[in-house]
């Protein structure tokens, strides 16, 4: 079996590694089909993600082919395609107790505190697991996780239906955000970055009102979208702090902002501005499983399209060229897919 382990930044090695053990009874063993990589994976090749340490095995979008299952699994039987949550959970803290095990304060995710995907075999929990239609493609599976980030967030604000919003950031996460919010009966959703290309993207998958920071007055083009309405609910998907200044400074007294992105310098916020204007500011951590539920449903629908956001494959034994890529591409880089 193989196994691709980031030994430190930027440095990927791969090991010929024992297959799994015998099954415990709640367990099944996925053979691994496709991984895609995400942009906290890039921080992570990087050296840049601040709560990863090294070695580690990547890998936590991913779809697979059941091989085999313990005696007490139901749930799913050899031969169907699955994913699965990355999170392993202590059950046991508080968080977890009221169900927002997301938030776990022993969480550990596979990738990055926990050992990924990035492997041909992989044992997971029957309660971690999601089946998918026979109708998805690997691509779509591995393509339920950012999905789900996005059925996530656009939960945590005070309702979206009949609101306008604002996404800032037109990566993969902020894209699906976006198509998210429309799902969820948003009026109007405006999407924001500095790349023409990932706003075409997005016009792509639907989000029609776009505008490229660089190019135009935020406040002018906020007006022009919206009118005298504004904007209610703001996304920060960038991770930057200029894309969080404009949320803060244009979002609607009293709205709500929600933070999705991952900051390789903490940010400075204007706490008496929060104040004064009454901003709900959300966190947002990865999914729940409900979530990942939704978005299997939303993909099947089609009511989320992701094959747009699919930018290129490289085999398994090339994964640091998949990173150069990324690196190279830049913006032109949306999901880049790992075939196993």
């Amino acid at each position: 079996m193989r196994q691709a382990i980031m030994s430190s930044p930027g440095k990927i090695e791969y090991f010929k590694v024992k297959a799994p053990g015998e099954l415990k009874p709640n367990e099944l063993l996925l053979k691994i089909e496709r991984i895609g990589i995400c942009g906290s994976d890039v921080h992570v090749f990087h050296g840049e993600h601040p709560a990863t340490p090294y070695p580690v095995v990547q890998g936590h979008e991913y779809c697979a082919i059941v091989k085999a299952v313990g005696e007490e699994v139901s749930k799913a039987k050899p031969g169907m395609k699955v994913t699965a949550r990355p999170q392993q959970v202590c059950g046991k803290c508080n968080p977890c107790k009221r169900g927002q095990y997301n938030a776990c304060q022993n969480l550990k995710v596979e990738g990055f505190q926990a050992p990924g995907v990035a492997q041909d075999y992989f044992i997971v929990s029957e309660d971690r697991l999601v089946v998918l239609p026979d109708s998805f493609t690997f691509e779509e599976g591995a393509m339920v996780e950012p999905t789900a980030v996005g059925a996530h967030a656009t939960s945590r604000p005070t309702g979206l239906k009949g609101k306008n919003v604002v996404v800032s950031g037109a990566g993969t996460i902020g894209n699906l955000v976006a198509q998210f919010a429309k799902a969820r009966g948003a009026k109007e959703v405006l999407i924001t970055d500095v790349s023409d290309y990932r706003l075409d993207k997005a016009k792509e998958c639907g989000i029609e009102l776009t505008l490229n920071v660089k190019n135009a007055s935020v406040e002018d083009e906020i007006k022009s979208c919206f009118g005298d309405e504004g904007f209610q609910v703001g996304f920060e998907a960038a991770g930057v702090q200029t894309s969080l200044d404009l949320l803060l400074a244009n979002v609607e007294k009293g709205g709500d902002v929600v933070i999705l992105g991952v900051y390789a310098k903490n940010p400075e916020v204007n706490m008496y501005y929060v104040g004064e204007h009454e901003l709900n500011i959300y966190g947002s951590m990865m999914y729940r499983h409900k979530d990942y539920e939704e978005a299997v449903s939303m993909i099947a629908e089609g009511k989320i399209k992701t094959e747009p956001l699919v930018s290129k494959h490289f085999p398994f034994n090339e994964f640091w060229e998949a990173y150069k890529y990324i690196e190279d591409m830049r913006d032109k880089a949306m999901k880049v897919m790992i075939d196993l």
